[in-house]
């Protein structure tokens, strides 16, 4: 090894050899670069531009140390250095997750000398011939000779200049230059005296280093650390065109503008580069043997996909198309699962899959012969040949069918056809003096689909007081759609062919952070209820931006702060790009899973698209949101730079250290996106004793939310059913409840920890419940959850587990039960609510038949989840219902409009409008009574006579008044029907049960009907009878109506408005002397006598045995129901507090 280059070794890895150089000195110590970018160059050529006469003309040796006084030698980092060039080390090149050190250099220079110790050089060589080939770039060299014998002389001996080979000759070029000539390549014009200077910005204004500037596809040059970057030769044109490209950024292509100037600039301003998703996915669609059909799916990105791959039950097929699969000749074979994954320079996605129906040709479309399905019936009408108060009025399964469709080859069929009722049989049920007139089904066959729309509604309410979000704008896709009301309300109809609800909630009074949150909706139509908890802005810090900033994240009391950021001096940016000085007010709000109270307040589902395009889910150790605003014109200020510092003692499972990473949030899509990883530090902070960090980088732009994730692929499914009632029967469940689940971190060790949580799932029950994601892991105690459900505000009740646990009654068989550590939220605290479960996620054993069979299930098996018959094992949530009974002639399930049927004696007649009618009743009585709603065609030839329905509800005791109470009673609106041909004013009678005398009507509904006719006769004072009005009169009347696009919702605004009788405001308090039509006087009754409600449920007692709940549970029941009406929409967040 020479002198020299022993020197370079060791000026990297040690200085202790060099102090025998007895003519040489250390110059001081240079940093010219940062790590930024592509890494740290501490290039020679630089560092005499800053410091001209600071180094030597000939270093000898070169030495590097970190700017905390670490040797190159022990960083573990790859790096370079050689004294005549100087010194650099690539991110590229280090481990995964690693960034280059900020290192500085210093040089090994001859000792300063006089003039006459000083070698003298000879003249210089004439330049060697250029050896570069036509249209190429090479060196000339030319050298010189030291005469000196004694001493050194100063200075390079050999130096080299750039040199073009001759233009080659081409005979097939055609290209024509307006200005300029042609280069040897023949592909772009050439113009020697002009430079093109340019800057590029990266997303949020920050600059980018290390951009490549491309011309044709050939790289022209890399951006500085400054984001400059100098062209010569460019051909200022007009036509002349330019790609800008830059990790996680967008390519742009720019044109080089039309100037005379020997000098052009550009300025450039990059986007983030968009990751794939899925804008819409293939339909699901049934067709005959030999028909054709198309499957497409769209997706969208920046750059676009270049490929798209079909797959068929899992398996790849060999056919390969653009967005679009072509099926015809059909057979058998082909049925089953289809999706599509589109893969390009920015990742990959897969869409959902869509199920292929292939019906044989002379096969039914739909199965003829309906389902069974038991309908409730009225108290007075038990029936003795089935020995209960239900009756089997059959349905048909929902489902694609193959219709009449015509021979065109599209996306999405223009019609769309499903199994549905084709006959209708009326059965007359004898009851106690009366005829029950129901419809049966006893045919199905293939229909158009009933055209249903898809509602999302409910509040935006802060997460720590429930302070309204008011007037807050609501944007999907980068599109305000909505706002928020007064209260916080807001309602948002789902476009049609929506896939994945994302929705972000911006309060323009920058009280509370922007949410953004995934909203699960019924797609068969309907409204779900949500309410959207906020988290409260954080109060600002004023930090100067000429200084190092550190802010410590996480308040939980007694423990350490579990995340630290730190901003480096000069680090703030105006959206422009410009340098921001002066004072700057931080605001960063941080969500800590320490905290369960914050689980609902957490942004998005926590998924991210993996590899292969895969949507795989997350498990978060906190989240941030950063608000920084200069603090004299509060404008908003980007960041580059950044450390994130996270404390790895509140990560419980080490397996987790190692895969730690740094996500930021996609508002439009809901998915979070990969910032960077963090790696393992032991560092001292302050005074404090050493502690181990996982440490990353990151830069605040245009993405203001971010996330501190592992990716987690211990996985399960939860299968929850929702109820009408503890009755918990196949045919009283209920869709449209929001299930949630709140995954709990475990400590070290697996045992539960209760303190943290680490992922937040909602699922929208359908007709066969829910399927939740769970984290779970072979040894049944690795993860916990709290389990708790919700519908339209109002929280459901799940089974108790204390004194005794009956396994009947929750849904699961034992042993299993007992591996799962069921138990409700009051187990051992009757005062806390019993609104939510906790059970132990453990993995169903291969080995164990009994865990086969739900309710956890492998995340493989979550069709078989999704499908599992009622008798599959299943947790369960059931309403605190208090006395109401509804009963309609053509049965229908309101939390699913597509079960609605075309007949003239349907409740509502239109599928997609829902018109709710109340009429409000004061009741002069000791007792509340209940009150029945006998509804009729009153005046349309079709239905005149002919029952529509009953409704049955209990008068609500005034808070202040002992012997009065009020009811709120629905009817059926007046208005057309089905067939909206002509209107049938429905013939209503209000029959209070007991003696009771009507007392007073309405002046103005009285003169309404009078002024309307036909009049209904009024003969009898027991009772009360009308042709329903056609108008919405309001509360001035007594009658309180309201239309939606779900039935639900009509129901409850109409009812909120009759409880606090007016035409515009809501209440759950019943107000006995607001806004009522009729009043009656009830004598007193024997305090023995059974209610209506309660002989029905005495008598089902008896008959139906499969749950046994007893008198003193069911007047409990009722308290509650009532409370709720009373006090409001209680919290569906907080499953371990609340003291009822």
């Amino acid at each position: 090894m020479s002198h020299r280059s022993l020197l370079i070794f060791l000026g990297v890895t040690a200085a202790t050899v060099l102090t025998v150089q007895d003519n040489f000195d250390w110059t001081t110590w240079f940093n010219v670069d940062h790590p930024g970018g592509r890494g740290d160059y501490e290039q020679l050529d630089a560092i005499r531009f800053y410091y001209r006469t600071r180094v030597c003309e000939t270093p000898r040796a070169i030495e590097a140390r970190t700017t905390e006084w670490v040797p190159a030698r022990e960083t573990g980092e790859v790096v370079h250095a050689d004294p005549t060039v100087g010194f650099w080390c690539l991110n590229e090149e280090q481990s995964p997750g690693r960034n280059c050190s900020n290192y500085a250099v210093r040089f090994l220079c001859p000792k300063e000398r006089s003039v006459n110790t000083q070698g003298t050089w000879g003249l210089w060589s004439n330049w060697s011939p250029c050896p570069a080939l036509c249209g190429q770039v090479g060196v000339q060299l030319r050298h010189r000779n030291c005469q000196s014998q004694s001493v050194t002389c100063n200075g390079p001996k050999i130096e080299g200049k750039p040199c073009n080979g001759p233009e080659c000759i081409k005979t097939d070029c055609y290209l024509h230059c307006v200005i300029g000539r042609v280069n040897a390549d023949c592909d772009a014009c050439m113009c020697e005296e002009h430079v093109l200077l340019g800057s590029v910005r990266s997303a949020g204004g920050l600059i980018a280093e290390g951009a490549a500037i491309l011309r044709s596809g050939k790289l022209l040059t890399l951006t500085d650390h400054n984001g400059h970057f100098r062209v010569p030769g460019i051909c200022p044109d007009g036509n002349t065109t330019l790609t800008v490209s830059l990790l996680g950024h967008a390519t742009l292509d720019v044109v080089v503008p039309l100037t005379a100037e020997r000098t052009s600039v550009l300025s450039v301003q990059l986007k983030r580069a968009e990751k794939l998703h899925v804008l819409s996915n293939p339909e699901s669609k049934a067709r005959r043997e030999g028909q054709s059909t198309a499957f497409c799916c769209k997706v969208a990105g920046t750059p676009q996909p270049n490929k798209y791959q079909w797959f068929h039950n899992n398996i790849l097929m060999e056919m390969q198309s653009e967005g679009t699969l072509v099926l015809k000749d059909l057979h058998p074979e082909q049925a089953g699962e289809y999706y599509c994954r589109a893969s390009g320079p920015s990742g990959a996605v897969k869409s959902k899959p869509a199920i292929l129906k292939i019906i044989g040709r002379e096969e039914h479309s739909c199965n003829p012969t309906p389902e069974s399905h038991l309908i409730r019936l009225p108290h007075d009408c038990y029936q003795n040949s089935t020995n209960s108060f239900y009756y089997d009025v059959g349905k048909c399964p929902l489902g694609k069918c193959a219709g009449q469709l015509d021979n065109a080859i599209r996306c999405k069929d223009n019609v769309a056809y499903c199994c549905g009722v084709a006959k209708m049989e009326e059965r007359q049920l004898t009851c106690q003096g009366y005829q029950l007139p129901t419809m049966v089904v006893t045919e199905c066959g293939c229909q158009k689909c009933v055209d249903t729309k898809a509602v999302v509604y409910g509040r935006a309410v802060a997460a720590d007081n429930g302070e309204p979000m008011r007037f807050g704008h609501i944007f999907m896709n980068g599109v305000r759609i909505s706002r928020t009301g007064y209260k916080g309300t807001f309602s948002v109809q789902v476009p049609p062919d929506t896939e994945r609800l994302v929705l972000t909630f911006v309060d323009n009074m920058q009280k509370f952070v922007n949410t953004t949150k995934v909203l699960p909706f019924n797609t068969k139509g309907g409204a779900v209820y949500h309410e959207i908890k906020v988290l409260r802005k954080k109060a600002p810090v004023t930090i100067s931006s000429s200084e190092t900033n550190t802010l410590n994240l996480g308040e939980v009391e007694g423990q350490e702060a579990m995340v630290q950021i730190q901003i480096p001096p000069h680090s703030f940016y105006k959206e422009n790009g410009e340098v921001f000085t002066g004072n700057v007010n931080a605001s960063v709000t941080f969500l800590d899973p320490r905290d369960v109270t914050t689980t609902a307040a957490a942004s998005s589902d926590l998924n991210f698209i993996g590899g292969e395009g895969d949507v795989l889910p997350l498990r978060t150790y906190g989240m941030f949101s950063v608000d920084f605003r200069g603090e004299e014109n509060n404008e908003p200020l980007n960041a580059g730079e950044v450390k994130v510092f996270l404390d790895s003692a509140q990560v419980k499972m080490s397996e987790h250290l190692s895969n730690m990473k740094l996500w930021s949030l996609n508002p439009e899509t809901g998915l979070w996106e990969e910032e960077g990883s963090l790696q393992l530090d032991k560092r001292r902070r302050g005074k404090r004793e050493e502690r181990t960090f996982l440490i990353g980088n990151m830069e605040i732009r245009e993405r203001r939310l971010f996330n501190l994730d592992v990716p987690e692929n211990r996985r399960c499914y939860v299968k929850v059913r929702a109820f009408r009632s503890e009755r918990f029967m196949p045919s009283e469940q209920v869709e449209g409840v929001v299930v949630s689940l709140i995954n709990m971190e475990p400590t070290a060790g697996y045992s539960s920890n209760p303190r943290a949580w680490g992922r937040f799932d909602s699922v929208v029950t359908g007709p066969s419940g829910a399927c939740l994601p769970a984290f779970c892991d072979e040894q049944p105690d690795a993860y916990s959850a709290y389990v708790m459900a919700n519908l339209g505000g109002e929280e459901l009740e799940a089974v108790s587990s204390a004194p005794k646990l009956n396994p009947s009654l929750v849904g699961v068989p034992q042993p299993y039960l007992r591996k799962l550590n069921y138990r409700r939220t009051d187990h051992e605290d009757s005062r806390v609510k019993k609104t939510a479960f906790s059970i132990n996620v453990a993995k169903p054993s291969p080995n164990a038949a009994e865990e086969s069979n739900g309710p956890v299930y492998a995340f493989e098996k979550l069709k078989e989840c999704e499908e599992a018959p009622f008798s599959a094992a299943h947790f369960r949530f059931s309403r605190v219902e208090g006395d109401r009974y509804d009963y309609n002639t053509v049965p229908f399930n309101e939390d699913d409009p597509m079960s609605w049927t075309e007949d003239y004696l349907s409740w509502w007649p239109k599928p997609m409008e829902y018109r709710a009618c109340y009429i409000k009743v004061k009741i002069n009585s000791p007792h509340e009574i209940n009150v029945r709603s006998r509804n009729m065609g009153g005046t349309h030839p079709k239905t005149v006579g002919q029952l529509y329905g009953l409704r049955d509800t209990r008068s609500i005791r005034d808070m202040e008044q002992a012997n009065v109470s009020a009811v709120c009673l629905e009817f059926k609106c007046s208005g057309m029907l089905y067939d909206q041909d002509r209107v049938d004013r429905t013939l209503v009678k209000v029959i209070p049960q007991g003696s009771c005398k009507r007392d007073h009507v309405n002046t103005m509904l009285q003169d309404y009907l009078v002024n309307h006719l036909p009049l209904a006769v009024n003969n009898d004072t027991n009772e009360f009878t009308m042709l329903a009005p056609l108008d919405s009169l309001g509360h001035n009347y007594g009658i309180y109506t309201e239309t939606e696009q779900d039935p639900r919702t009509a129901k409850e605004i109409a009812l909120g408005r009759c409880f606090d009788g007016t035409s515009d405001g809501t209440s759950r308090v019943m107000k006995t002397n607001e806004g009522v039509a009729l009043s009656f006087s009830c004598g007193d009754r024997e305090v023995t006598r059974q209610s209506i409600f309660q002989a029905m449920q005495s008598s089902q007692n008896q008959i139906v045995t499969s749950v046994a709940r007893g008198d003193n549970r069911k007047t409990r029941r009722r308290q509650r129901a009532n409370t709720l009406r009373r006090s409001g929409k209680r919290s569906a967040r907080n499953p371990t507090g609340g003291k009822r």
